[in-house]
């Protein structure tokens, strides 16, 4: 036990170094960067949505440059094609025959900015990295490098000239977060700062890639109680049989919210999941995986309000 609460102590320790440093320059959003961090720590894909302007591309760089790993960003246009993010295969003259020349997304981190900002053929080119972390090019499957994770932003899709990703593609994605505006003292803060340069620029890494991969193997060890598995397992059935859903969440969606759930304790400091840890992942874990009904959608009705309403009436488990 002394052992597993050592390393619930370091994993939390990391956490809250990277937060501080993140905090520098994505001020006032410590619950947003702790729910990033979740997901990093079960090496998971993160989708930062909402409008232009609210610090989206900031956080998903400050998170990269505080890793201590190998980072990549792909800016996502109209134009751009699926070898351009995979890389491709170029003829070499002097040795007369073909090699593969690797794309942005050989990295640790890859940042995907404004990714609904691509074609559909494009965006699913995404798809086999994110999922199996690894890519085909021309019959050949390469791997990617370890950790991987792609942290992606995205404006809502009724801006001009956005292309919705497809579900399959949201599926992969284990979180969806929202920044939000700041409050008012927290803008007056940013207004504050020095305006030459970039604070994300004068970034350095916290901790080094072998110690992030060292967090995430931690946070396997994390304890969840068997009736916290039947939770989540009502409460994504749930989803499923809600009037007003026509498709609920995936299996994925399961093992995502409690692996999450397990790092999330893990970044607390705890050894062990409380039903909060579950409760407090459920929408930014299952929200995006949940198709609605037109006439919900026409009602105005949310899948983050649905959500809200199966967790209010689900009993939840005495653990402790």
């Amino acid at each position: 036990m002394l052992e597993t609460e050592t390393a619930s102590t370091r994993i939390a320790d990391k956490a809250r170094l990277i937060a501080d440093a993140i905090e520098t320059v994505v001020i006032g959003k410590r619950e947003i960067v702790e729910l990033a961090l979740t997901a990093i720590l079960v090496e998971g894909h993160v989708l930062i949505e909402d409008i232009p302007g609210v610090g989206k591309t900031t956080l998903a760089k400050s998170l990269a440059k505080t890793l201590g790993c190998v980072f990549k960003r792909i800016q996502f246009t109209p134009d751009l094609l699926p070898a351009d993010i995979t890389g491709t295969g170029v003829f070499n003259q002097k040795d007369s025959q073909f090699e593969f020349r690797e794309g942005p997304v050989f990295a640790n981190v890859v940042l995907a900015d404004e990714i609904n900002r691509a074609t559909p053929k494009t965006q699913s080119s995404l798809l086999e990295c994110m999922e199996e972390g690894q890519i085909t090019s021309d019959g050949i499957t390469y791997q990617l490098p370890h950790p991987f994770f792609v942290i992606a932003t995205q404006n809502h899709i009724e801006a001009h000239g956005t292309y919705p990703l497809p579900e399959a593609q949201m599926d992969r994605f284990l979180m969806r977060i929202s920044i939000g505006y700041p409050e008012r003292d927290e803008e007056v803060r940013i207004l504050s700062r020095p305006s030459q340069g970039s604070p994300v620029d004068r970034m350095e890494s916290v901790i080094t890639r072998d110690e992030l991969l060292a967090l995430q193997a931690e946070v396997a060890n994390v304890y969840i109680d068997p009736s916290l598995r039947e939770y989540v397992v009502d409460i994504v059935a749930a989803t499923r049989k809600h009037p007003m859903t026509q498709f609920g969440a995936s299996p994925r969606g399961s093992l995502f919210l409690l692996h999450a759930a397990q790092a999330y304790a893990g970044l607390k400091g705890r050894t062990y999941v409380l039903p909060d840890d579950v409760k407090r992942l459920a929408k930014p874990v299952l929200a995006h995986r949940i198709i609605l009904r037109p006439e919900a959608r026409a009602k105005g009705t949310t899948a983050e309000t649905m959500i809200g309403e199966i967790l209010s009436q689900i009993p939840v488990p005495a653990t402790m």
